[in-house]
């Protein structure tokens, strides 16, 4: 009997998770996050304007990337020649060779892959044409 009573007597080992400290410290964090963020100066982006812009002299050449993939170049509106991928590196040397400073909107058909216009502007960029611009259709 005497054994008995020694056993109830003993302490068991708690084995649960005590998780109010935690508490404590995650409410004192969410306090200094909630008081700090009205503090915090989110990034400021400088863009640039165009008031102080040169006036454009030379008139774009305009490449249209048709649905076959073929590359038609515009002068003052009217189509002048088509081209292949394979065309349009001398054609880029060539417009760079009569003047860098011109220049190339690129225009695409939608069918046409995000692949095949990137191609074509990396082509022109390769060949030494400095001023690649895209043309968009306005709602």
């Amino acid at each position: 009997m005497a054994d008995s009573l020694r056993r109830s007597s003993k302490r068991r080992a708690i084995s649960d998770i005590n998780v109010v400290p935690y508490i404590d410290v995650m409410l004192v964090l969410l306090i200094i996050f909630m008081a700090t963020a009205p503090m915090v100066n989110p990034g400021v982006v400088n863009l640039p304007t165009v008031g102080g812009a040169k006036v454009q002299t030379l008139p774009p050449v305009f490449l249209t990337i048709d649905a076959n993939e073929n590359v038609i170049v515009r002068k003052d509106g009217e189509p002048t020649q088509t081209l292949n991928k394979f065309e349009l590196g001398s054609f880029a040397r060539t417009q760079a060779e009569k003047s860098a400073e011109q220049p190339v909107v690129l225009a695409a058909d939608k069918s046409i892959k995000y692949e095949v216009v990137m191609d074509v502007m990396s082509k022109l960029k390769e060949n030494g044409v400095k001023r690649v611009g895209l043309a968009v259709k306005t709602q």
